[in-house]
């Protein structure tokens, strides 16, 4: 359902829940709540737009219950029919309780027992960002209730059940079709488990918007593509290919050689001047028939002499695998670490060290699993705080990493981050990985900043998905192949000069 509150696509902030609480502390004699409530009815309205029927609101026993009570009397005020499903609740938080005794003074009915009918809309606002348990009952009976109503569903500031910090569901979560959420983004509504809960988000501030500058955004690709003419060098006539750098992917071991040439045509068709595939298998192959125009060699043979280093597509394990690594992380150039490279890192940690050191530009690119391995704990701790894991081998990297999963979370070694918004299903496909390697090696070969190469590289990998779904192809059997090239144009598009110059 597209958003019934439409908001151009832009870096919006992201902010960890720490930093909301902080903010909303400093701001606690202005009107939040009202202006809270005001929003979320604006939402409403909209939604209600050519239905009739009643809204049924849904108010917890926190500042999520009062910004619900505030958007009831808001509705109401608009000439809607409300009914406040408010259960048995007191109010100790003097914004909740004022709101309470507001809504008390109308004529909106406050009940305890939830409708017998479904409603034209429920809006939920039974829990804030303070959760971070299940919903006991009776919430989890109106939980259930309500997903199962048919009716839409508006959360107010997250769906309720869903962990803002990490994304985690509750086996009773909200289902929203849609999110207003306050003052800013948080964690919890772009990764995990919140994609699938929160619909269509809306971000309103407050009146906020010069407090919350600061650590984190929401990377859209309708926003960044605007950064490009100004990121990507200018191709003038007199270019060559030595003005758009040489990139080097060592990868690519017995059975494995097809991860390491994607990742080569990935570097190649994303603007990389020349690309050398290093493989790892004894008896390489001596071209890529489908494209040839990458310089096949042994992965001992591959040389120093080029701009950017991807190492571990289709490296695989062993001696041979880990002197590579080796050899690839000495160099004092820009590097991207993938796959099998991060799994023999995290085996030696003598490499952790050697990776911490490196001087050069380090990109790291793990998915959960391989994230667990850097940091020795499991899959499911590593998922259950995204953020907090992406940081942490941000940190004992000394390198950007992205750590791969709906809501890819960006991290960088000063401990602030953003998160991916782009992207779908259809990148849930073999070889995937390796293109966005390619991808981050083509865009460091051609001498971009490495924070803005992770950035424009994940949220680019993530559009081309979109951009192959938009047009028809996929989410189902969409190949990694196809992704390069829905890269290439999406670049292409952004950084062609307009007619006439």
């Amino acid at each position: 359902m597209p958003s019934p509150h439409p908001q151009r696509a832009a870096l919006l902030p992201v902010l960890t829940i720490d930093r909301v609480r902080d903010v909303e502390r400093r701001h606690a004699h202005e009107p939040l709540m009202e202006r809270a409530g005001a929003a979320a009815a604006d939402i409403a309205a909209a939604m209600l737009s050519g239905r009739s029927g009643s809204t049924v609101v849904l108010a917890g026993p926190g500042n999520n219950g009062g910004d619900a009570f505030v958007c009831a009397q808001s509705l109401r005020a608009r000439g809607r029919d409300v009914v406040v499903v408010a259960g048995t609740a007191t109010y100790a938080r003097a914004d909740a309780a004022n709101a309470f005794a507001a809504l008390r003074q109308t004529d909106v009915p406050i009940v305890d027992r939830l409708p017998d009918a479904a409603p034209a809309l429920i809006v939920d606002g039974l829990f804030g960002v303070g959760l971070s348990r299940a919903p006991g009952d009776p919430w989890a009976t109106w939980i259930d209730w309500a997903n199962a109503s048919g009716a839409p569903i508006l959360a107010l500031d997250v769906p309720s059940g869903l962990d803002a910090a990490t994304g985690v569901a509750s086996a009773a979560t909200i289902a929203a079709t849609a999110t207003a959420t306050f003052i800013a983004l948080k964690p919890g509504l772009l990764t995990n488990d919140g994609p699938d809960h929160c619909g269509a988000i809306s971000m309103h501030a407050l009146g906020l918007d010069d407090a919350i500058a600061g650590q984190g955004v929401r990377l859209e690709w309708n926003a960044l593509r605007v950064q490009l003419p100004a990121v990507l060098a200018r191709r003038v006539r007199k270019s060559h290919k030595g003005t758009f750098g040489r990139a080097c992917i060592v990868g690519g071991a017995e059975g494995l050689v097809g991860a390491a040439l994607l990742a080569g045509r990935a570097a190649i068709r994303l603007g990389a001047g020349r690309v050398v595939v290093g493989l790892a298998a004894r008896n390489p192959p001596l071209v890529d028939w489908l494209s040839p125009e990458l310089m096949l060699r042994e992965a001992n043979a591959a040389g120093v002499d080029h701009d950017a280093w991807v190492v571990g597509p289709g490296l695989g394990s062993g001696e041979r695998a880990d002197a590579l690594v080796e050899k690839a992380i000495a160099v004092d150039q820009p590097i991207v670490v993938d796959a099998d490279a991060l799994n023999a890192i995290a085996a030696k940690r003598s490499l952790v060290d050697a990776i911490a050191k490196r001087t050069a530009p380090t990109l790291a690119t793990p998915h959960p699993a391989e994230a667990a391995r850097l940091l020795a704990c499991t899959t499911a701790d590593v998922q259950a705080d995204r953020v907090a894991a992406a940081v942490r081998l941000a940190s004992m990297l000394n390198a950007c990493v992205v750590l791969k999963g709906v809501g890819s979370i960006v991290a960088r070694p000063d401990a602030t981050f953003d998160i991916n918004a782009s992207g779908n299903p259809a990148l849930s496909t073999a070889g995937s990985g390796d293109v966005l390697a390619g991808i981050l090696g083509a865009l460091l070969a051609q001498r971009i900043d490495p924070g803005e190469a992770m950035r424009i590289g994940v949220c680019l990998h993530g559009a081309a998905a979109d951009m192959l779904v938009a047009r028809g192809v996929g989410p189902l059997g969409v190949t990694a192949s196809e992704v390069i090239d829905a890269a290439r144009a999406l670049v292409n598009e952004a950084t062609r000069e307009p007619a006439g110059r």
